[in-house]
C-alpha cells in the first residue's frame, strides 16, 4: 500500500512539474481568441487591436475566431470544453456569458471559465424617435404611464442587455412598456430611427453618432456619471434613477483549469496593453472606457453580474431554452 501510494505522489508531482514548465514556457504556438458573436460588430473593433498587440509580445499569433449561434452558446462552448492550457481564449461579455448563460441551457455555467481581465466597459443610452414628445426620462415615464403597453422598446434580442435594462427600467418606474425584440441591434436601431418603434436602450457606441447629427433623441445613459463623448445627457444617478446603472464589459476569460502561471502571465500583459495611450484613445473613439482587474476581482464581477441579472429574469418571468 505504501509503495502504490508513493508512485501515485510521484505521478502527481510530474504533473505538477508538468503543468508548471508548460506555463513558464507559455506561449509556444498560436492562441486562438474566441468571439462568440458575429463579425464585424463591436466586439471585433475592440478585441482585434488587442490581439494584435498580443502577437507582437508573445511572438505567436492570437488569432481571433468568431463562432455565433445560439446566443452565443456555441462559441461559450468550444472554450468550455478546450483543453485549459492557455491556447483557446474567449472574448466574453456580460451580454453573452452572464444574461445568456441565465437564459439558455445549452451555455455552460460560469465556474467554467478562469477570468483573466475585462478590458473596456461601456454603458447604454436610453434613445427616442425625434418624434416622440417626451424631452426627458420624467417625460418619458409619465408619457408611459399615460399609454400603459403603448410605448414600444427594441431590443437585440429577448435576454439581450437592451431588453433586460428595459424591464429594469419598466421595473423602476412602474411603467408598462411593450418589448419588440430584433435578431440583433442593428436592425432594432434602424427601426426607432425609422419610427416603427419609440425607443431602445442602445449601446453608447453604437448610438452616438445617430444622436450626434440628431436623428436621435438621448434621455439617459445608464451610467453613474455622464458620458465624455455625451456630455449633455443626464446619468441614471441624476435622472433620479440610480438602480438604472447598467454596465457591460467585454473581457478575457480561458476554461476553467488553466495554469495560475498562464492566468498571471496574460493578465499582466492586457493590462499593460489595454492602458497604453494609444490604445485608451482607439477605445474612447468607439465610446469604451478601458477597464481591467485582476483575476479575482474579475471572478467576483462575473458572479455579480450573473446573479443580478438571474434575479431580474426571474423578476420579469422571462423564460429561456
Amino acid at each position: 500500500m505504501q509503495v502504490r501510494l508513493t508512485k501515485l505522489g510521484l505521478m502527481c508531482a510530474v504533473c505538477v512539474l508538468s503543468a508548471t514548465a508548460q506555463a513558464q514556457n507559455y506561449p509556444q504556438k498560436p492562441i486562438r481568441l474566441i468571439l462568440p458573436v458575429p463579425p464585424g460588430g463591436v466586439a471585433d473593433v475592440i478585441a482585434r487591436p488587442l490581439a494584435q498587440r498580443l502577437t507582437q509580445a508573445f511572438g505567436q499569433s492570437v488569432v481571433l475566431d468568431n463562432r455565433p449561434g445560439a446566443t452565443g452558446a456555441i462559441g461559450l462552448q468550444l472554450v468550455a470544453k478546450a483543453a485549459p492550457d492557455g491556447y483557446t481564449l474567449l472574448w466574453g461579455s456580460t451580454n453573452t456569458l452572464c444574461m445568456g448563460t441565465v437564459l439558455y441551457a445549452k451555455s455552460p455555467p460560469i465556474d467554467d471559465y478562469a477570468a483573466i481581465t475585462p478590458v473596456i466597459i461601456f454603458h447604454n443610452v436610453l434613445v427616442v424617435n425625434p418624434a416622440l414628445p417626451a424631452k426627458s426620462v420624467a417625460e418619458l415615464i409619465e408619457y408611459a404611464k399615460a399609454r400603459p403597453e403603448e410605448l414600444k422598446f427594441a431590443s437585440s434580442g429577448d435576454g439581450s442587455t437592451n431588453h433586460l435594462t428595459a424591464a429594469l427600467f419598466q421595473s423602476l418606474t412602474g411603467t408598462k412598456i411593450t418589448h419588440v425584440p430584433y435578431k440583433g441591434g442593428g436592425p432594432a436601431l434602424v427601426d426607432v430611427l425609422g419610427g416603427h418603434v419609440q425607443a431602445m436602450f442602445a449601446t453608447v457606441p453604437s448610438a452616438v453618432a445617430y444622436i450626434k447629427d440628431g436623428r436621435l433623441k438621448a434621455l439617459v445613459v445608464t451610467g453613474e456619471k455622464r458620458e465624455a463623448v455625451l456630455p449633455s445627457i443626464p446619468s441614471a444617478v441624476e435622472a433620479g434613477l440610480p438602480g438604472l446603472i447598467v454596465s457591460t464589459w467585454n473581457g478575457v476569460l480561458a476554461p476553467a483549469g488553466t495554469p495560475r502561471n498562464i492566468v498571471n502571465m496574460l493578465n499582466a500583459e492586457i493590462v499593460k496593453i489595454a492602458h497604453a495611450p494609444e490604445m485608451v484613445e482607439r477605445y474612447a473613439a468607439q465610446a469604451a472606457e478601458v477597464y481591467t482587474t485582476t483575476p479575482e476581482q474579475f471572478t467576483t464581477i462575473v458572479r455579480n453580474d450573473f446573479n443580478k441579472w438571474s434575479k431580474v429574469v426571474k423578476d420579469i418571468g422571462l423564460k429561456g431554452n
